[in-house]
């Protein structure tokens, strides 16, 4: 009896921390909703930011965001990609194989700040990209190299090593089954992983703050020259992104509404990132059961 009692004292401990867990984040995300949201506008989302002025928006840091993100990515996933299938398909149990893991640890616990200033010596002075998209965009490769490795090393890792063998007992060769059985059997999981990385690029500042910039130039959409500092696809100029852009409401007090523009920047930003989890379990879950006929 005693036991039976002790394990319910125990289970009602775990229960309550863990809904105490939610409470915080249920409250911190209605704190955050509640004051953002009734700044949030069709002008607001589209319109340039004002200094010393009422009324404005977040549109060119919105998309510069969304930009940064996908040049991120499209430098990132290759190299993570690449990383992955190594360590899991190809790397053998010896030191060269921990001073990997353990390197993509370390890397993992950097703190963000210390990428960015890692970014800022490299990238704008060394290589002389300056603050520029192309900076921020290498300096979030290493912030996102870390987990970006580990999910698709364990989504691999979770495919059964029977396909492996039925793959190899067709004739194919070690590539051609890791290529055509392996990879599409983890694509759920890797897919997951990409969109819950995004969320954590989307959401981030400290790195930014010293390889992007801190200012936002006006674009001109019917440029198209990569070169040009007013070309929304320019990869060399100034791109302040949201989260940056709510640091520097803050940090500056140069908006007479500062306190309205960082409500309402910071609800999109938290549904941007609520949005990014969702679409993961979803899009996994789909992909799971496409592939799988479950």
């Amino acid at each position: 009896m005693k036991a039976k009692r002790w394990d319910k004292i125990a289970t009602g401990v775990l229960y309550a921390i863990a809904a105490f867990l939610v409470l915080i984040l249920a409250f911190l995300l209605l704190y955050i909703l509640i004051r953002g949201l009734p700044h949030i506008s069709w002008e607001f989302l589209t319109q340039p930011a004002k200094a010393y002025q009422v009324g404005g928006g977040i549109g060119i840091q919105l998309f510069n965001s969304f930009y940064l993100l996908l040049i991120t990515m499209l430098i990132s996933f290759p190299i993570s990609l690449g990383s992955g299938i190594y360590l899991s398909e190809y790397a053998k149990k010896n030191w060269l194989t921990d001073v990997i893991r353990t390197s993509v640890e370390i890397l993992s616990s950097l703190p963000s700040v210390v990428v960015g200033l890692f970014g800022f010596l490299i990238f704008v002075v060394q290589f002389q990209y300056g603050f520029s998209i192309i900076s921020g965009a290498l300096a979030l490769t290493f912030f996102n190299l870390p987990l970006l490795t580990r999910n698709i090393e364990e989504s691999l890792n979770a495919i059964h090593h029977t396909q492996r063998e039925a793959g190899l007992a067709l004739g194919l060769s070690r590539w051609e089954t890791v290529l055509h059985v392996i990879l599409p059997a983890a694509t759920p999981g890797i897919l997951s992983g990409v969109i819950i990385s995004s969320g954590r690029i989307f959401g981030e500042a400290a790195a930014l703050i010293y390889t992007a910039g801190q200012s936002a130039p006006a674009l001109d959409f019917t440029n198209w020259n990569p070169l040009s500092v007013s070309s929304p696809i320019g990869l060399f100029r100034q791109a302040e992104t949201l989260a940056v852009h709510i640091w520097k409401i803050n940090s500056e007090g140069t908006m007479p509404d500062g306190d309205a523009v960082s409500a309402g920047a910071s609800a999109v930003l938290i549904l941007a990132v609520l949005l990014f989890n969702f679409s993961a379990r979803a899009v996994g879950k789909k992909l799971y059961k496409k592939i799988t006929s479950a």
